[in-house]
């Protein structure tokens, strides 16, 4: 008797353990919220034991459902550098600024703190569209700072309304210093930035200005061309809806997408990868994997 007592004891612990997954290790399956009103459940959190991605941080969702379909320190706060210039960008395109208006490079936007490079001299005049597309295209530290500093009230009142910004998202892991990203203060977490870029994926000017290949730009008596940071824009295998890359040396080499992937709309968030090649293999790898798993869904069905 007490053996079969023992025996349903058992059984009934095992049947608990099933039913409340988070105990035993497997990830908070929520869904992402943004900019899609209706989600479908969500089924499960993979981790797929055949995909190893290099990156510290990642997370992989449908950017309609909700699904997660894998995650790597998803909830990991950390630095983000230049992903900073989405939030950058929606805060201007709020404030319905005049993207036609000149606007100048001032000593201001010269970065102390790192001194990156800038192909835009001090005095430069330029229109506040160019900045913007110079910003999330070519990642241009100095026209990013210049959006924020001509913003009505400065940078602090610009900061201030990326913070609010972040907060209205519900972007708990999510706090702003600076509107370039050159400040390790900028930080976030994977699955924030997933609900960032679902939110920025929303403005037409932002997808259209983060998936341009290149451009050409009057600069004083010269046009100079810039290009795109992500390599994998223009490239025929990807499409890609939104693209940001990152990069100082707290966070790492990072990368943001929206993309069709084996027909499904998904949010790419790559963090801290090392080596200047990690993100977009990591980006393939995760690509062959979802196109891999849809052969293998379709070939069980058949």
């Amino acid at each position: 008797m007490l053996h079969k007592l023992f025996l349903i004891l058992v059984i009934f612990l095992i049947s608990g353990i099933l039913a409340f997954p988070g105990v035993v290790g497997f990830s908070d399956a929520s869904k992402i919220p943004g900019a899609h009103s209706k989600y479908s459940p969500v089924k499960s959190v993979h981790n797929p034991r055949n995909l190893t991605l290099r990156s510290a941080s990642a997370l992989v969702a449908d950017q309609i459902t909700g699904e997660r379909f894998l995650q790597k320190q998803a909830t990991a706060i950390v630095p983000i550098a230049s992903i900073t210039k989405l939030m950058t960008a929606m805060i201007v395109l709020d404030a319905k600024m005049d993207l036609q208006e000149l606007i100048t490079i001032e000593s201001e936007d010269i970065d102390i703190i790192r001194y990156s490079h800038s192909r835009l001299p001090v005095n430069t005049r330029i229109t506040r569209g160019d900045a913007l597309l110079l910003t999330l295209m070519a990642s241009e530290n100095r026209a990013a700072h210049a959006l924020g500093r001509t913003y009505p009230g400065g940078l602090y009142a610009f900061t201030s309304a990326m913070n609010a910004k972040a907060k209205s998202l519900g972007l708990n892991d999510t706090h702003f210093i600076d509107p370039s990203g050159i400040h390790c203060g900028n930080v976030s977490s994977a699955e924030d930035l997933a609900r960032l870029v679902d939110a920025a994926y929303k403005y037409n000017i932002i997808r259209k200005y983060t998936t341009c290949k290149e451009t050409s730009v009057q600069i004083g008596r010269r046009m100079l061309q810039f290009h795109n940071t992500n390599r994998l824009v223009g490239n025929p295998q990807w499409q890609i809806g939104l693209s940001k890359t990152g990069f100082i040396d707290e966070a790492g080499r990072c990368l943001v997408m929206q993309s069709q992937v084996a027909k499904r709309p998904l949010l790419i968030v790559l963090l801290d990868s090392q080596g200047k090649l990690t993100r977009y293999s990591d980006a393939n790898r995760i690509k062959q994997w979802m196109e891999g798993s849809k052969s293998s869904r379709q070939k069980n069905k058949g």
